[in-house]
């Protein structure tokens, strides 16, 4: 069995300076998406308005 001194040779470059790249990169940061419970509340308070109205015409009428 014998064995063979070849340099590990990174594939993609030195890995120092992969994480360098990596920490240097200026690339920016995806938008945080918006909470939807705004959204979803003031469609609540929507139907309970329409139905506190329908429900005083209907009582008046």
């Amino acid at each position: 069995m014998s064995q063979k001194n070849e340099e590990n040779v990174d594939p993609a470059g030195s890995t120092v300076m992969f994480q360098k790249f990596v920490s240097d990169n200026d690339e920016p940061e995806a938008a945080p998406r918006r909470s939807m419970t705004p959204y979803v509340l003031a469609g609540v308070g929507a139907v309970v308005a329409v139905a506190i109205i329908v429900a005083v015409v209907v009582t008046w009428s």
